[in-house]
């Protein structure tokens, strides 16, 4: 084949490419497209020849944007490679975001003069999926007398691990109380990945990290402009898991202005990035966490009432350590056996005397607390077994006697606490809020023991 025939065919062997093609012109203008890249992005040839490069959004672009005013665009400095290489995100016609692999090259005449550059872009988003799917199957194998990772075999973790079972079928919010140190993370990973939505993302914050402005640009991402250090578009957290799970970590420290964005978003699944006022869409099933107690929290006008409602949908209840020590023995086996797979020491197990000590100790910051003291443990022993004497040194003190710190209140004894409840549902003829002054609670916290009791006002109001 001639040269002046190949050029001839030049069109149909771009449009024969798997990656997206896109010629720019020295002054950022996009001169012309494949059929791949329309494919990839959902713009036709026709909305993008002419338009400005910078309209896809990538990060990469936006870093090497040359503000310095002798060139737009730092891919033409001189001195510069003539291949750049770099994986990115770029924003489609729908307003998603695709991660991609793009090269970029300048193109030259024959004396050296820049005529414009090309760049091509590989779709990563399947291999992304992939990604999550290993590491979910790594961590199963790692796990084999686990669930979904996360190990226990007492009364208390079965029940548990039937609730995750149901409510990963469910859209429906979830909310795990539990303290410090319970495995409410891995909770949350366990529900994504038994759940419809395994194949899309998971994400994760923890809002009690960030400040204000910080977690509200976390969430719903921002507009380049927006406040000061805001030098390009950013996706937020909702935009990034649609499709998938968000696991909002220590809901119960975010403040009472993101709790009213928050609330929008769940009730209408629409958000807008900081600095813009153009509603983004998002399917998105909400996973919460916390350590604290939310019913004081809106007692105490720090937390509101009817956010507490919608997520509050399905809760879970990890119990700590202490209440379950039945798992003691079995979690100390599969920390033994990743911190012997990871040092390549070879410890076996502890002694009579160190589990004993595993078992009577109080796990103030439960199972995050006995990793901890494993690692140290197997740092100090030096022979096959752990005994007490590598422990740490305050696990070798007297013990001291257990202090909940757990997300529900544990006082009254239940009891005495229904007794309590029933008594002033019955001088308020019913009336919850009424009850709820009698006992100097809020109504929610009504609603809550109610339901935790199985009281019914019809039933139990006749007495």
């Amino acid at each position: 084949m001639q040269i002046g025939e190949l050029n001839r065919h030049w069109e149909r062997v771009i449009n024969t490419m798997n990656e997206a093609l896109l010629v720019i012109s020295q002054a950022g203008r996009i001169l012309s497209v494949n059929r791949s890249f329309e494919e990839m992005t959902g713009y036709t040839a026709d909305e993008v020849t002419g338009q400005p490069c910078t309209l896809l959004e990538c990060q990469a672009c936006e870093m090497a944007i040359n503000n310095q005013g002798d060139g737009w665009c730092k891919l033409f400095d001189a001195g510069q490679s003539e291949m750049r290489r770099c994986r990115c995100t770029i924003r489609k016609k729908d307003g998603t975001f695709l991660p991609a692999l793009k090269n970029a090259s300048v193109l030259r005449d024959d004396d050296g003069t820049v005529l414009g550059a090309v760049e091509t872009l590989t779709d990563l988003s399947e291999l992304d999926r992939l990604d999550r799917k290993v590491e979910i199957l790594s961590r199963q194998l790692d796990e084999t007398n686990a669930f979904s990772g996360i190990t226990g075999s007492s009364d208390p973790m079965k029940v548990v691990f039937d609730i995750i079972e149901k409510a990963a079928v469910s859209d429906a919010p979830i909310i795990i109380f539990g303290e410090s140190g319970t495995g409410k993370e891995m909770v949350a990973r366990a529900i994504h990945e038994k759940g419809r939505r395994s194949n899309g993302p998971f994400v994760q914050l923890n809002c009690a990290a960030l400040n204000e402005s910080l977690l509200e640009s976390e969430l719903f991402g921002h507009v380049k402009g927006s406040f000061t250090g805001a030098f390009r578009d950013r996706m937020g957290r909702f935009e990034s898991a649609n499709g998938g799970d968000l696991f909002l970590d220590e809901i119960g420290d975010i403040p009472l202005s993101i709790q009213i964005k928050l609330l929008r978003v769940l009730e209408t699944r629409q958000f807008e990035r900081v600095g813009d006022n153009r509603p983004i869409s998002t399917d998105v099933r909400i996973i919460t966490a916390t350590n604290r107690n939310l019913l004081e929290l809106i007692d105490q006008k720090r937390f509101r009432e009817d956010l507490y409602f919608r997520i509050n949908v399905i809760p879970i209840h990890l119990p700590p350590l202490r209440d379950r020590r039945d798992d003691i023995p079995l979690l100390v086996n599969t920390f033994i056996k990743r911190l012997e797979l990871r040092t390549g020491k070879p410890i076996r197990g502890l002694t009579r005397e160190a589990l004993n000590r595993f078992m009577d100790y109080s796990w103030p910051g439960n199972v995050r607390e006995m990793k901890s003291a494993l690692e140290y443990a197997f740092t100090v022993a030096g022979k096959d077994t752990i005994d007490s004497d590598h422990l740490p040194p305050h696990m070798l003190a007297k013990p001291r006697p257990a202090v909940s710190t757990a997300a529900e209140p544990f006082a009254p004894p239940e009891n005495d606490e229904r007794r309590q409840l029933v008594k002033a549902l019955q001088a308020a003829g019913g009336n919850q809020s009424q009850a709820a002054r009698l006992l100097g609670i809020n109504r929610v916290t009504v609603w809550n023991r109610m339901r935790k009791y199985g009281i019914q006002l019809k039933r139990d109001l006749k007495n």
